[in-house]
């Protein structure tokens, strides 16, 4: 019953809607990207977009329903709709990739933090499902956004594709728009949104989210600098590396992860943070820590070298995506008292990020 009442009320919401198209002739558009155009397309007046945005002004979007039709080739591609724009570098996203048709990551939600999309940190289930696409025929959308939920209708409007359970930006007013990647292009037709406060969704299950135990929880990160400063041999930490950095708290995501662009540009010079931990052992001893990174990573306690990583897109093969998980585990050696873990991580694009787990090791703490 409870879900009979959603769905109608979800229909006059959409109906609300259909009332407010926005020809893409229209002078509410913004277009960003490297070519867009209004053209005839498979019988239809459409948006051809490629490498950019079309945003639409004084859209003021937090929550409601955004739909389009959109109608790509078979190629590699990355389409979709953006909403909650604050800026060009920060704002929600979904897109499909129709050169991973019937894939599990046929499609991709992703937050964008000051100008870095992350789909290599969130990805799988929640982010992203197996979708069969027809290619180079008009596909209906459809986007559900409500408080810190989302859903996406694709092709059949009376069942979502993907319930997105945790919106990773604090909700906030921004316009809404259309996204195509600087690869194969799309075309877009019958645009049209509308501003519902907490729509009604057909999805509740919420999914567990938990970090795993022994995590830390919250690093202190620092301002950037260059991988290169850090050398290429083992040993200690270069003093040099040190000098005039500062610092700021970031506190983990429900799983343990770090997102550290959210607190961090990447630029060119500048790809690199520190995060560090205190570790406090009551005596000499060694622990396990388990970690994730993208893509880089140095691992140093007390200022000596441990470990190196890469785990970016292809690195591994040449199917490796680049996706964070707890696939690296090392020893820690600690002394009594205070020992410095100081984690470098590097990024080229996709998701920075970082997650740290300590095994079972009794009288070890991390300080506050």
């Amino acid at each position: 019953m409870r879900s009979s009442i959603a769905v109608a009320l979800l229909v006059v919401a959409v109906g609300v809607m259909a009332g407010e198209p926005v020809p893409f002739d229209s002078p509410r558009w913004e277009f960003r990207a490297e070519e867009s155009r209004v053209e005839e397309h498979q019988g239809r007046q459409s948006l051809y977009l490629r490498g950019g945005l079309a945003l639409v002004d004084g859209s003021d979007f937090v929550d409601g329903v955004i739909e389009f039709d959109v109608s790509f080739p078979r190629g590699r591609a990355f389409v979709g709709a953006t909403f909650r724009v604050e800026d060009d570098a920060n704002r929600e996203e979904f897109y499909i990739r129709p050169h991973q048709s019937g894939n599990p990551d046929a499609n991709q939600y992703t937050p964008v933090f000051n100008g870095l999309t992350a789909w290599q940190l969130y990805h799988g289930d929640g982010y992203g499902v197996a979708v069969d696409y027809d290619f180079d025929r008009w596909i209906p959308i459809r986007i559900v956004v409500s408080g810190s939920r989302a859903e996406v209708y694709i092709a059949d409007l009376e069942t979502p594709a993907l319930f997105i359970d945790d919106l990773k930006r604090t909700p906030a007013r921004g316009k809404v728009g259309l996204t195509v990647a600087n690869f194969g292009p799309a075309h877009f037709a019958n645009f049209r949104y509308v501003a519902v406060d907490s729509p009604p969704l057909v999805s509740t299950a919420a999914r567990d989210r938990t970090a795993p135990p022994g995590s830390i929880m919250s690093w202190q990160v620092s301002t950037t600098f260059d991988e290169q400063s850090l050398g290429e041999g083992s040993g200690a930490m270069p003093a040099a590396v040190k000098d005039g950095l500062t610092w700021d708290t970031l506190r983990c995501e429900s799983t343990g992860l770090a997102n550290l662009s959210r607190l961090r540009v990447l630029e060119r010079g500048a790809n690199t943070v520190f995060a560090r931990a205190t570790l406090v052992s009551d005596r000499v001893t060694s622990t396990g820590l388990a970690i994730g990174y993208s893509d880089r990573i140095r691992v140093y306690l007390n200022d000596q070298l441990l470990y190196r990583g890469n785990n970016g897109f292809r690195t591994r093969d040449y199917r490796h995506l680049g996706t964070i998980g707890y696939f690296d585990e090392i020893i820690l050696p600690l002394r009594e008292g205070s020992n410095e873990l100081w984690l470098a991580v590097s990024e080229s694009f996709g998701g920075w990020g970082v997650q740290a787990a300590l095994g079972e090791s009794e009288g070890v703490t991390v300080a506050e």
